[in-house]
């Protein structure tokens, strides 16, 4: 934890956590691997991809109850994306592909549902998760399979699939929906590619625009408003 000091810059680390443990995957797995941070209104989360747990601080990042949640062993969990209603969490799993729906009031898991399709054969990782802005899908891209998962949400927040769709390109690693959710833009990081997708407003599916650009190994995109 970094304290911002009046003129934007950051001072010397006020709080470090050290975490310590591993997961079954010898491999990927012999320690503790902090993905990502997400914040919300009072609690900041972090999933370990190599603890498979998803960690839970309070803001002066002393432990949150609960503490953790745990998702499926050698699962990994990277990113997290959370519904509109602020009462679901959308745990992506990189080593196991699959999105992991947690109750944001106690972390307890209400669904897992895979991303690749039943009659996939080879080596695919997650990547990315995002939720649209309506709160009526959820999107997840897949390195290997190549492509963006489409998810509808129901009432609850669980999830079903409704497609998947090519992403033009290898290894997906990051995309992003505009603030409107009309359209999604993937980035193919080994095929160095930039792609426009047409968000449908009911279905949720995913129509490519024609529209493609060559970019560097792209991996993450982020909307940012203009002066």
């Amino acid at each position: 934890m970094f304290p911002i000091g009046a003129d934007g810059k950051l001072g010397e680390a006020s709080k470090v956590v050290t975490l310590k443990g591993s997961g079954p995957d010898a491999a990927r797995q012999k320690s503790p691997h902090p993905h990502s941070v997400n914040l919300t209104k009072d609690r900041i989360l972090m999933p370990d991809l190599g603890q498979d747990k998803i960690f839970a601080y309070k803001m002066d990042l002393t432990a949150a109850d609960p503490a953790f949640a745990t998702v499926k062993p050698g699962s990994g969990p990277r990113h997290l994306a959370f519904h509109p209603k602020g009462n679901i969490i959308y745990t992506l799993t990189e080593m196991g592909s699959s999105i992991e729906v947690l109750s944001s009031d106690n972390m307890t898991t209400l669904q897992s549902i895979s991303m690749l399709p039943k009659d996939f054969a080879g080596k695919s990782t997650g990547a990315e998760v995002m939720v649209h802005p309506s709160g009526k899908f959820v999107y997840a891209s897949n390195r290997g399979d190549d492509s963006i998962t489409v998810f509808q949400t129901d009432q609850r927040g669980l999830l079903k699939v409704v497609e998947r769709v090519p992403t033009q390109g290898k290894t997906p690693r990051g995309f992003v929906l505009d603030p409107s959710g009309k359209w999604l833009i993937a980035g193919n990081q080994d095929s160095d590619s930039m792609v426009i997708f047409k968000v449908d407003q009911k279905s949720g599916k995913l129509t490519p625009t024609g529209q493609k650009f060559t970019l560097g190994a792209p991996v993450a995109f982020q909307f940012v408003a203009s002066r």
